[in-house]
C-alpha cells in the first residue's frame, strides 16, 4: 500500500482543497476524500501523460506550462486550458517583474520601494471562484476560493 500512496497526492492537501469548496457546514468522509484523491491524481497523471508524449515527439525532455495548457486543450477540457494559460501569462509576468526588482536591488538603483513591494503577493483571480497566490520559492503554493 505504501507504494500506491507514493503515487497519490497528499490526502491532507485533497481535503483542504475539498473543504474550501464546500459550504463550512458540510463534512467529507475518509472515504469521499480517497476518492478524490484518486481522482485527481489519476486526471493529473491523464493530462502530464499527453503533455509528455507531446514532448517526446518533439524531442524535448521537460514539460513546460505551455504543454500541459496544449494537453488540457487536446483532451477536450478547454475550459480549463482557457483559465490556465491566464493564470500562466499573468504568472510569468509577475515573475518578470519580481526578477526586474532582484535586479534593481542588487545594482543598487531601488529606492525603498522592494521591501514595501515583497510584502505583497500577486494574486490572480481565474473563473469558478479560484484565486492563486504567487509565493517565493520555497514557500508553499496556496489557493483559495472564496465562495
Amino acid at each position: 500500500m505504501d507504494g500506491e500512496q507514493d503515487r497519490l497526492l497528499p490526502i491532507a492537501n485533497v481535503g483542504r482543497m475539498m473543504k474550501q469548496t464546500l459550504p463550512p457546514t458540510a463534512k467529507i468522509s475518509k472515504e469521499a476524500k480517497q476518492t478524490m484523491q484518486e481522482c485527481a491524481t489519476e486526471f493529473i497523471s491523464f493530462v502530464t501523460g499527453e503533455a509528455s508524449d507531446k514532448c517526446q515527439k518533439e524531442n524535448r525532455k521537460t514539460v513546460n506550462g505551455d504543454d500541459i495548457c496544449w494537453a488540457l486543450s487536446s483532451l477536450g477540457f478547454d475550459d480549463y486550458a482557457e483559465a490556465i494559460v491566464r493564470y500562466l501569462h499573468k504568472y510569468r509576468e509577475a515573475e518578470r517583474e519580481r526578477s526586474a526588482h532582484q535586479h534593481e536591488a542588487a545594482s543598487g538603483t531601488d529606492r525603498g520601494e522592494e521591501s514595501n513591494h515583497e510584502s505583497k503577493q500577486p494574486v490572480f483571480k481565474v473563473p469558478g471562484g479560484l484565486e492563486f497566490r504567487v509565493l517565493d520559492k520555497g514557500s508553499s503554493s496556496s489557493f483559495t476560493n472564496p465562495s
